[in-house]
């Protein structure tokens, strides 16, 4: 019998667990842990690159790719000349952390991405909470595609945070905690130039982008299961840094601390399920990884 769900989550928060299997045991190390993250780093490479560029890692360093599917669907988007220039730096950086880690604890072949508009516009149909009319399309302009943006680089943050306290060698704590800084930033980034905007209606839907961003940390919010650990633009006062504003440009805790997120929660956001065992959204066919795996092959 496969390992309860509940108690595979709860091993995987324990540094050097063993993990029971239906065939041997297994360890949880600090390999493992990384490529959920790598898992990621793909998704955001591919989005930012052919964002800005019209071309992804393929054209940029393709053997990091190491074989894997090209992404669907991914397409350069119509971008200011801001926007443009901050996205492309963003593709650039990913491309960095992939380096990064594939040379630290090595890699897997990149898996299959699902970054067409039509995937988008089925997610932020979840967010509005009712089918919109045209269709959401991240690569129509520079709006769109921020939010979109939005919903992407803040869940490999909270998962860098939720990995941390689990490494074991001090190599992959430095290499980790290298990667959250930068993610962090572009998160920052991406809800600074949201938040200039913040009570603007996004065209031609009758929602403003603080409203937009409530509704998709809302979503992952319901999907990670775990209750309250993403937060808009703009919320009530008690959520607010000390009590004491409504403006919210860093989701964090009561005592401003980053919110942190276990593998489970990373995969049922991601997959846009609710469940680590079911692939779906940016992963039609599931994330690689062991663990990744695991979670699906655990039916």
């Amino acid at each position: 019998m496969a390992l309860p769900y509940f108690l595979f989550a709860f091993l995987l928060t324990i540094p050097g667990a063993i993990v029971s299997t239906p065939t041997s045991p297994k360890q949880v190390d600090d390999k493992d842990l990384i490529h959920i993250a790598l898992n990621l780093e793909f998704l955001e490479t591919e989005f930012f690159l052919n964002g800005a560029l019209g071309k992804g890692l393929d054209s940029i360093a393709p053997q990091l790719a190491e074989g894997g599917p090209p992404p669907v669907g991914a397409k350069k988007a119509n971008l200011d000349f801001l926007t443009k220039n901050i996205i492309e730096e963003f593709g650039y950086q990913e491309v960095g952390h992939l380096r990064a880690i594939i040379s630290t604890v090595g890699g897997f072949p990149r898996p299959q991405l699902d970054l067409r508009a039509q995937n988008f516009a089925k997610i932020f149909d979840q967010v509005a909470g009712y089918k919109l009319v045209p269709p959401f399309d991240p690569y129509f302009n520079a709006m769109n595609y921020l939010l979109a943006s939005y919903a992407i680089p803040y869940v490999g943050l909270v998962g860098y945070v939720g990995t941390i306290p689990n490494l074991v060698n001090s190599t992959s704590r430095r290499l980790v905690a290298g990667l959250l800084g930068v993610e962090s930033g572009q998160d920052a980034v991406i809800r600074a130039l949201l938040y200039q905007r913040a009570n603007e209606k996004v065209f031609p839907y009758h929602i403003t982008v603080s409203d937009f961003t409530n509704r998709i940390s809302n979503l992952r919010n319901r999907l990670g299961m775990t209750g309250n650990k993403d937060e808009g633009l703009i919320v009530p006062r008690e959520l607010g840094a000390e009590n004491r504003t409504q403006s919210n440009i860093l989701s964090a805790d009561a005592n401003s601390l980053s919110y942190s997120r276990t593998p489970p929660e990373i995969f049922r956001i991601v997959y846009g399920t609710g469940s680590e065992n079911k692939p779906g959204g940016f992963f039609p066919n599931g994330a690689n990884g062991r663990i990744a795996k695991e979670f699906l092959a655990a039916i």
